[in-house]
Order: C-alpha cells, then sequence, then structure tokens
C-alpha cells in the first residue's frame, strides 16, 4: 500500500514539474502570465506560484517582472533553450510509445486570414478526422509574426523569408492575379490593358500593400502606379470588399479559387498576373519541430501539391 502511494506521489510530483515547465515556455514565448495562464486553464495566481516555485528550486529569477511586461532574464533565455528541446523530446518518445500515430495537446498555428479561411479551413476536416485528440489554435494575423514573441509553434508565411531565428519548408508558390466583382465592372468598365488600372479603384490589401503593381505577361512586364480610397490591413476583408463591388484586387490565384468558380469574382486581365509568391512553413530553430507541426505540414503539402 505504501508503495503504490509513492508510486501514486511520484507521478503526480513529476507531472507537476513537467506542467510548470511548460507553463515557463507559454510564459516565455507569450511574455504574459494571464494568457498562459489560460492556455493552461489555472488562474494567474496559481500560475504565478508555479514559476515562483520554480525559480526558486533553481535558485535563479526566470523573468523579470513589472506592470508594463514580463521578460526573460540572461538565466531565463539560458534555460528556455535548453528545457524546450527536452519537452519536445519527452513529447515525441510519449507519442512513439502509444504507437498508433495518435496526436495530443495544442498546436499553435500562425497564419493570414485568408489563407486560413480560403486554403485551410476547407480543407481541414480530413486532418481533424485523422487526429481527433489534438487541438488546434490559429493566431489570424496578416502583418508579419514572430516565432517566438507570438508563441507560435509553426508560422504560414507568404514572400521573401527575412526571419533567421527560424526553420522553414517551402509550401508552394502561387501567381498573385488580378480581379473584381461584376457589379465593379460593368459600372467602371473592365481594363483592357495594365495601364487602365490607374484610372480604377484599387482595394490595397495583403501581399501587394506597398506601393505600385509590376505586371507579368509571357514576354512583357510593366510597373503600374495603382491608388485606392480603401486600405485593409487584413487580406480576407480585403476580398470581401472585393466581392461587394468596391474595387480590385490582387490576391493569390488560389485564396481566390472559392470566388472565381462562383463568379462573385471575375480575373481582370487574364494574360497577365503580378508574378508568383512563395509560402512558407516556418519552425523556430534550436529545437526540433513539433510532431503535430510537422505532421500538419506534410498534410498541407499534399493537399496543395496539385496547386503548385
Amino acid at each position: 500500500m505504501q508503495a503504490a502511494l509513492g508510486v501514486h506521489c511520484y507521478a503526480a510530483l513529476m507531472s507537476d514539474q513537467v506542467l510548470a515547465l511548460k507553463l515557463f515556455i507559454r510564459v516565455a514565448r507569450t511574455r504574459s502570465f494571464s494568457r498562459a495562464a489560460r492556455e493552461a486553464k489555472l488562474s494567474q495566481p496559481t500560475a504565478s506560484r508555479m514559476i515562483t516555485l520554480l525559480e526558486e528550486n533553481l535558485g535563479v529569477a526566470l523573468f523579470s517582472r513589472s506592470t508594463r511586461a514580463v521578460t526573460l532574464t540572461d538565466a531565463g533565455s539560458e534555460y528556455l533553450e535548453r528545457i524546450e528541446p527536452v519537452l519536445a523530446a519527452l513529447e515525441e518518445a510519449a507519442e512513439a510509445v502509444r504507437g498508433n500515430g495518435e496526436l495530443r495537446g495544442t498546436l499553435r498555428i500562425g497564419a493570414a486570414s485568408i489563407f486560413v479561411s480560403e486554403v485551410i479551413l476547407p480543407r481541414l476536416e480530413k486532418f481533424l478526422a485523422t487526429h481527433p485528440a489534438l487541438h488546434l489554435e490559429f493566431h489570424i494575423e496578416d502583418k508579419r509574426q514572430n516565432l517566438v514573441n507570438d508563441g507560435v509553434d509553426m508560422m504560414l508565411r507568404f514572400g521573401k523569408l527575412t526571419d533567421m531565428a527560424a526553420t522553414s519548408k517551402k509550401l508552394g508558390a502561387w501567381p498573385i492575379v488580378v480581379a473584381a466583382a461584376p457589379s465593379y465592372l460593368k459600372a467602371k468598365g473592365n481594363p483592357a490593358r495594365p495601364e487602365d488600372l490607374s484610372k480604377h479603384e484599387v482595394i490595397v490589401s495583403g501581399p501587394t500593400s506597398g506601393g505600385g503593381w509590376t505586371l507579368r505577361s509571357k514576354s512583357k512586364e510593366v510597373k503600374i502606379a495603382v491608388e485606392g480610397r480603401i486600405a485593409i490591413s487584413a487580406s480576407q476583408v480585403g476580398v470581401n470588399a472585393a466581392v461587394a463591388g468596391l474595387g480590385i484586387i490582387a490576391a493569390t490565384e488560389l485564396s481566390l479559387a472559392r470566388y472565381l468558380e462562383n463568379g462573385k469574382l471575375v480575373r481582370v486581365l487574364p494574360a497577365w498576373d503580378l508574378g508568383a509568391i512563395d509560402a512558407h512553413v516556418l519552425f523556430p530553430s534550436g529545437r526540433a519541430a513539433k510532431p503535430a507541426a510537422r505532421s500538419f505540414t506534410d498534410f498541407l503539402v499534399t493537399e496543395l501539391r496539385a496547386h503548385t
């Protein structure tokens, strides 16, 4: 009886230690005790006590706390770098011994609104059915996210890669096309050549939000200065504005596929596009990607292979 009780207490202690380490990583990544506590389904005082106990056991301060921010100390940064691979290895070992490929826990994914709504969600049911114990948490942000500061396990990013503190895998490359609603073209006319775009309302959104547009055909390249009265930081909302007939938009053909098929949008200047834009999946460097992140990446690569 006493031996069984001792094993139970040891298991509970180990579980509490692992939870404290996971909590430490989430506080470090999100820079927020309250957010990390919510994710762990703990009260903020409980989360704070667990981190305080961890610091007391280590004999060092892991965080500098103020009313404005929570930041890692030098010791905290070193501890984070060392402990993340250990927990990732524990998670992978647990999944390996299950032997059934079952993924558990929460996978945090950073992505732009239009890619999630128009590309991922229509294909997601198959992945969820394959991994019923896995939870997906999408962090929707159309500006460039930061893997560390935003606390995500993987990130979907379009365009040139500039984040050197990450490893990446190419997801695909898709042309950026120009489109508008039939109602807009009926009212304003259909551009016959790229230069005509300068006379039209353009919805400034997504990957084409900076400066003019450079359109390419098979044999020619033309740079056009475009302006619009509507500028929208969220790419999905920009597409919604185009569907509402408010102007012409440029976005990846993959993201616009549903609207082009159902006729809510039509291609403008179909012999021209703005070139192809690369899409990559990014993982934090210095540690192995979570098994769930690798699995979800492989799923997306397979699903989108026909469109690249």
